[in-house]
């Protein structure tokens, strides 16, 4: 059997948090929020990590992760370049944000060639997150088959300002119909509200949710490709136009590409987006590390 590969978007500015929040670290041994994937990916049976960064930071995350990792689980670097585009297209002059999470999955298409996971380095999402990725990127994996293990929406909201989700709705197998980037979500007043075109909706607190847990096959870097020469066209001369993978996902199911199966998970999701996140995200951990659910050093 193909072991397959955790890929994790670790490459983000980090813009509303304000400091390198992919190596802050919340656990009691001095573990980051990626130690608890990583911890939790290997024990599921995951055999590569590839993490997506920028090279200003390269050697951190090689100084922190090298160590910890070596002799359980190979591990790979890709580099998120705004150059980094299809021939015939240019950077618009000024433009520094990066071109988002679907490209920043493509720039890994020379580096993995098996079933792959996507997670974002500043999110957990727990044990059992990863045995049911594992167990899909496994067992029903295809071209025409991909999933996205999904969490409800009321659960993964931040106290301290908004956030970004794709929203989903799946049909009667299953099966995601659509999934929408919505860039402005809160909670207010015991409701859920987003924010679209200047004007403010109610959302379902049971809402599914991507937090951008993907099941992907190999044959998803293609799909991307051609979207990421669609986008370009449409949308590359803008200064922060961003090309997300709920949008492949999106229109690989519309386009009757294939299917994305919906992975709903027992797991709590919790994240640092602000950083009056933080002693939420490090109390969570510790009350995990106290119930037994991971050891107080988990590298030791």
């Amino acid at each position: 059997m193909q072991k397959p590969t955790l890929l994790i978007l670790a490459a983000g500015m980090a813009s509303r948090y304000g400091s390198l929040k992919q190596i802050q670290q919340f656990g009691p041994g001095g573990e980051t929020i990626m130690d608890y994937s990583l911890f939790d990916a290997i024990r599921a049976g995951f055999g590569k990590v590839v993490f997506i960064i920028r090279k200003d930071f390269a050697q951190d995350f090689k100084d922190i992760f090298e160590p910890k990792l070596k002799g359980k689980v190979d591990v790979d670097y890709v580099f998120q370049e705004l150059t980094d585009i299809p021939e015939g297209f240019s950077v618009p002059e000024g433009r520094t944000k990066p071109w988002g999470t679907a490209h920043a999955v493509l720039c890994a298409a020379d580096v993995i060639d098996e079933p792959f996971a996507v997670i974002n380095a500043d999110d957990f999402y727990g044990k059992d997150a990863f045995e049911k990725a594992f167990h899909f990127l496994t067992q029903d994996v295809s071209p025409t088959k991909y999933a996205n293990v999904g969490y409800e929406l009321n659960k993964t909201l931040s106290d301290h300002g908004t956030v970004s989700r794709g929203v989903i709705v799946v049909d009667k197998d299953n099966n995601l119909t659509s999934i929408t980037e919505r860039t402005k979500i809160y909670p207010k007043d015991g409701k859920i509200i987003y924010e679209e075109n200047d004007e403010k909706f109610e959302a379902p607190t049971d809402s599914k949710v991507s937090m951008n847990y993907w099941c992907f096959d190999p044959s998803v870097f293609e799909v991307t490709r051609q979207q990421f020469t669609e986008f370009l066209r449409a949308h590359g001369q803008e200064a922060k136009s961003e090309f997300f993978i709920p949008l492949v996902a999106d229109e690989f199911i519309r386009r009757g590409e294939g299917i994305v199966k919906l992975v709903p998970t027992s797991s709590q999701w919790f994240g640092v987006t602000y950083k009056e996140d933080a002693p939420f995200v490090k109390g969570s951990i510790d009350a995990l590390v106290a119930s037994g659910a991971y050891p107080a050093k988990l590298w030791s």
